[in-house]
């Protein structure tokens, strides 16, 4: 497997080491568990990417006040 350097902003930075388990986790296993918190289908069938990138997107507009339920993020995105 190839490794990519990535750029974070400190705060991120600090964000993603809080949710280590353990120390010894990487930064790898932080975000697959991350990543793995996005459904990657339902009873209708698989996901696309943007569909699930649009989910993402819902979820993060609803932390900062913004909220959708998952029925009206589906309608949105019909179209994908």
């Amino acid at each position: 497997m190839a490794n990519t350097t990535i750029q974070l902003d400190t705060e991120i930075k600090k964000k993603l080491e809080a949710l280590k388990g353990h120390k010894r986790e990487s930064f790898e296993e932080v975000i697959s568990k991350l990543l793995a918190l996005i459904p990657e289908g339902d009873e209708e069938g698989k996901f696309t990417e943007e569909f699930r990138a649009g989910l993402l997107e819902s979820l993060y507009e609803s932390r900062i006040g913004k909220i959708y339920t998952l029925e009206q993020v589906k309608k949105s995105l019909k179209w994908v």
